[in-house]
């Protein structure tokens, strides 16, 4: 029998759900005071649902496919929230809407898109993590890009998730079934002359399929590509010492690595009950050793989101509900920038453990940027960051 605080976390869990059926395309006033829009090209592993109204399925598809969207955004709406419809066909006015949708056959077709779409070569690639249907993952994109204002062109790779709470084994192993769909996404994309660089972020579950087909890139190649600059993990949901092996195992250089964590996160929580009590990269605190010295020495930033308050009942995605802080992924951490460049004011009391100094963001400019984010260069300093993350990462539960 579960225990009460288990139970507690399950309930949000479970209430979390949105209409289905979003995903017909509706007309909208072309006026730019009605609405803004995204748009953004999508590659899964779903299997197709054969209805327009939801498009791809929970179940696994036997090869990738690509759609190109179009998403309406209303005005008037707070910063970091989704304004799902309360009764369907949604209204611009005030809902996410989607206005456009046409299926992609051809990688040439998908270069064509891109070069139509491209923001300066910068490409931003999204995964998102347990318990997302197609339509929660393609809302929750379209509302990061329109909130951060990025000058970056989306892309959105969605697995099978069945979008429930009871699913959590599923959507894992579906994880590992989109590894090389993924990586397959990620070669494709580099190989496009129109794609200077790449960001990839990834939040909760997908963190770790996003490790996982990077470190199958780096096991084939030696190292990741050298277009992907940046590695966003949001709420990783990754065994520590697990993902000691993936980022050692990348091959070296690699790009620069930025994890947002929160020691209150509820649903990190969860999974770390329902893993053994096994702690989870997201709920760390990285300013206590031994984590604040090994992040260091393996030359990762991270950002503690603790005290960041959100609408949010599971404190899960404060990356996306924050205006803040998903102002920071589109402005700085997506260009490139480190936080040490200039003073950044936030009044939430956020931190950040960057070269080993733990610093409140706004002051961060005193830590030394020589350290941030250096890639290691050579396989013998590779084993060393390995240990370094590895060693004393003992199972620690976060469930009282």
């Amino acid at each position: 029998m579960l225990k009460h605080g288990v139970l507690f976390i399950l309930l949000p869990l479970a209430g979390c759900g949105h209409p289905s059926g979003v995903m017909t395309p509706v007309r909208i006033d072309a006026s730019p005071a009605t609405s803004s829009s995204v748009d953004m090209l999508v590659a899964t592993t779903r299997e197709p649902s054969g209805e327009p109204a939801t498009l791809f399925s929970g179940e696994r598809g036997s090869k990738p496919r690509l759609t190109q969207l179009t998403i309406s955004i209303p005005p008037n709406r707070t910063i970091g929230t989704v304004q799902w419809p309360k009764r369907l066909p949604p209204d611009p006015a005030t809902d996410f809407a989607i206005t456009m949708v046409q299926q992609i056959d051809t990688v040439e077709q998908g270069r064509r898109w891109f070069e139509h779409h491209a923001h300066g070569g910068h490409a931003l690639v999204f995964i998102h993590g347990f318990n997302n249907s197609y339509e929660d993952s393609v809302f929750r994109l379209a509302q990061i890009v329109h909130d951060s204002k990025m000058q970056a062109t989306p892309l959105l790779f969605t697995w099978p998730s069945r979008a429930e709470i009871t699913a959590y084994q599923y959507d894992k192993e579906s994880a590992n079934y989109s590894r090389t769909g993924l990586e397959q996404a990620l070669r494709t994309l580099a190989a496009d002359p129109n794609v200077k660089d790449i960001t990839v972020m990834a939040h909760s579950m997908g963190s770790w399929l996003a490790m996982e087909s990077l470190r199958q890139m780096g096991i084939r190649d030696g190292q990741i590509d050298s277009k992907i600059h940046n590695v966003i993990l949001a709420s990783p949901d990754i065994d520590i010492q697990v993902f000691a092996k993936q980022f050692v195992e990348m091959g070296a250089p690699r790009p620069k690595l930025t994890i947002f964590v929160s020691q209150d996160d509820k649903a990190l929580a969860l999974s770390s009950f329902m893993t053994g009590r096994v702690s989870r990269l997201g709920a760390i605190n990285p300013a206590e050793e031994p984590y604040r010295s090994k992040l260091e020495q393996a030359g990762i930033t991270a950002i503690d989101l603790t005290k960041v308050k959100t609408n949010g009942s599971l404190n899960h995605a404060k990356f996306a509900e924050s205006a803040e802080i998903v102002q920071l992924i589109g402005q700085r951490l997506m260009t490139g920038q480190t936080l040490s460049d200039s003073n950044v004011t936030f009044g939430q009391g956020i931190s950040a453990v960057i070269g080993g100094a733990v610093t409140d963001i706004g002051t961060v400019a005193s830590a030394p940027a020589a350290l941030i984010g250096q890639p290691l260069k050579s396989n013998k300093r590779a084993r060393s960051a390995e240990e370094t993350l590895s060693d004393d990462l003992k199972p620690q539960t976060l469930m009282r």
